[in-house]
Formats: C-alpha cells, structure tokens, sequence
C-alpha cells in the first residue's frame, strides 16, 4: 500500500514510517510543496527493486505461510498450538511484570 505524506509530517513521524514500512510493507511517498521528492519503502523492498525481483503473488506467499506452519508444528513435535486467549494472557502477564519491576 502506498501512501503520500507531507515532508513535515514525515519528519515529525519518521519512527512510526519506518516502523509500518518495514511491518506492514507499506510505501510512503514524501512530498515538499506538493510535488514527490523520496520514497520510504523497507529495506527488502528497495532490494527487490534492485535486483529487479517481482512482488511474491499471492500463492507464493500463501506456500511461505503454509511452509512455516509445518516448520513451528514440527519444532513443537506435533502438539497444537495453545489457544489465542491464553497466548495473550501470558503476554498481559509478562508485560505487567515488566512493568511493575520498572524503577
């Protein structure tokens, strides 16, 4: 996804930029005075660009996902995957624990 931003704003939020760009693949046009001047896109993205590799389809990505499901199924000996609730629960706890041991 691709989405313009201003010079202004991209300097105020350059952190947040860079963090979606790299997590969630986007794209980001900065202009000055209206016109295009950069683009902040991840670093795999620009070597793709590089070395002039198209954008995985759909089905490629769709057999990395399904490819990595079996490697952390085969790395946990075959026993399921805990439940969303209960992962989350232990992040809620870790987090805290963080927190409560901050000075």
């Amino acid at each position: 996804m691709e989405r313009v931003v201003s010079a202004t704003e991209a300097r105020i939020r350059f952190g947040e930029l860079m963090r979606r760009a790299v997590e969630n693949r986007e794209t980001f046009i900065v202009e000055r005075g209206g016109k295009p001047y950069v683009v902040v896109l991840s670093v795999e993205a620009y070597e793709r660009l590089r070395k002039g590799q198209p954008q995985a389809t759909w089905q490629e990505t769709l057999e990395q996902i399904l490819q990595l499901g079996a490697r952390i199924k085969a790395r946990r000996g075959g026993s399921p995957l805990p439940p969303p609730e209960e992962v989350i629960r232990q992040m809620r706890e870790e987090r805290s624990a963080q927190l409560t041991g901050l000075p």
